[in-house]
């Protein structure tokens, strides 16, 4: 069931993405009397081979519009008479151009109409976002919270030189103020700076750590450091029925160890394997002891929160919280866009500069599913399709032929020089964009089958 909520969560976003894309196209020719021949969700050819495979799953013709869902879902387009898109039908553009073709109207239109897609993504991160703030506000968990700095129970982490207990000061010498923005700095950054038992270190972080934590797929090489709150108890436990209750908090062992946090807990008991601790439990204020077995692999098969909404509602730390009013969510809205903007941009550069090895891992279909959970989650929901709207603008906006940044390098180029591209240029242009789209399509894919061998 959660795999099946996973892929709805992922093909509702896409979907509603691709089809606001496409009207940004759509509402803008129209807006200039521009004819729109086609108005497809999906493609109903064989991308990028225009001529192969050409049927629709759905197809109905208003006006001088068909609208459609084709059968090959990587995308969509409108397909707009006397210009040259996916569909490559140039027979038009061998005639004198009609007043109602895309040809016949003003540079200044045409890159209006090119950059539609591109404006109706952002407008809709932006409302998204404002909405998000609106509905549910913001919250973060400051780095005060940390007081005995971070966890690093991985490998992945104690590698690179991370401990327990360091407190993270800044990355590349920026302060990071929120434990939410951490992982990603570092996984975006050059050096850590911390406090390590009252000793400033400077941590170099590897050139390749991008390409050690993705082919872990383990980005939670550190954690903040939280009390160890039980949850629950699998059914298979050796430990079933001892008398835990959920939001009991381990303080102990034995009676003697005093235990803090949760890695703490976990080392503890390593030393115990193949015996029977007395477990100490804070319960509303109550000290309570429990008889615990450990495996012999140095686990309860207990179930610890892990979760930092169930985290602090058992006292485990505090979120800061704000809440934002109609009006006040917008502005916060348009911020949160160009933050989110700015994150993908460094991502972006980060996974094509060779060193990093960030591209062995570029993901299609399946990784981009992935961002999304297997409980529908509204919030969680609308965060992600937010980002995906940010993504996909930036994404379009590259000058790639085929691409709508491909069709505003033409248009800028013909404003400035006065001379339109030729047919022929355009056209082959256009060959050349899909073909890449399509290699970078099929490499990214590729990777998401060889991942899931692995």
């Amino acid at each position: 069931m959660g795999t099946f909520i996973n892929i709805a969560q992922f093909i509702t976003s896409l979907g509603l993405l691709i089809l606001l894309h496409e009207f940004g196209h759509f509402i803008t020719a129209r807006m200039f009397k521009i004819r729109v021949d086609k108005f497809y969700m999906f493609f109903d050819f064989l991308f990028p081979l225009p001529g192969v495979l050409n049927f629709s799953l759905f197809k109905k013709k208003v006006g001088d519009t068909e609208y459609g869902i084709g059968w090959f879902p990587m995308g969509g387009y409108v397909q707009i008479a006397g210009m040259i898109d996916e569909s490559l039908d140039t027979e038009q553009m061998n005639k004198p151009a009609e007043p109602w073709e895309f040809r016949a109207h003003p540079a200044w239109q045409r890159l209006i109409v090119m950059l539609g897609g591109i404006i109706v993504n952002v407008l809709l991160a932006f409302l998204i976002y404002a909405m998000i703030l609106f509905t549910w506000g913001e919250k973060k968990i400051p780095m005060t919270q940390l007081k005995d700095g971070i966890s690093c129970m991985d490998s992945l982490g104690t590698s690179v030189g991370f401990k327990t207990g360091d407190k993270i000061l800044s990355v590349d010498g920026k302060p990071i103020v929120y434990f939410d923005d951490l992982r990603i700095e570092i996984l975006l950054g050059h050096t850590v700076q911390l406090d390590r038992n009252g000793e400033k270190i400077e941590l170099s972080l590897p050139k390749d750590f991008v390409d050690q934590i993705a082919k872990t797929e383990n980005f939670s090489f550190i954690s903040s450091r939280v009390p160890a709150y039980f949850v629950g108890v699998p059914d298979s436990s050796l430990n079933k029925g001892v008398g835990l209750m959920a939001g009991d908090q381990v303080v102990g062992i034995n009676d003697s160890i005093h235990i803090r946090y949760h890695d703490e807990l976990l080392q503890e008991i390593k030393l115990h394997k193949n015996e029977t601790i007395t477990l100490n439990v804070l319960r509303k204020n109550e000290k309570i002891s429990l008889p615990v077995k450990i495996s012999d692999k140095g686990k309860m098969e207990l179930f610890f929160a892990n979760k930092y909404d169930d985290i602090e509602a058992f006292g485990g730390f505090t979120y800061e919280r704000k809440k934002y009013g109609f009006f006040e969510s917008f502005p916060a809205g348009i911020a949160m866009t160009f933050d989110k903007l700015n994150f993908y941009v460094r991502q972006f550069k980060m996974i094509f500069t060779p060193s990093t090895g960030g591209y062995k891992h570029i993901g299609g279909f399946k990784s981009m599913a992935k961002m999304f959970g297997d409980e529908w989650i509204w919030e969680d929901f609308w965060t992600r399709t937010a980002f995906l709207s940010v993504v996909l603008a930036f994404m379009n906006l590259l000058p790639i032929p085929a691409l709508d940044g491909g069709h505003v390098v033409f248009t800028l180029y013909e404003m400035i020089t006065r001379r339109a591209p030729s047919v022929k240029v355009l056209t082959y242009a256009q060959y050349v964009g899909m073909g890449l789209l399509l290699f970078l399509m099929l490499y990214a894919n590729l990777n998401d089958f060889l991942h899931f061998f692995k």
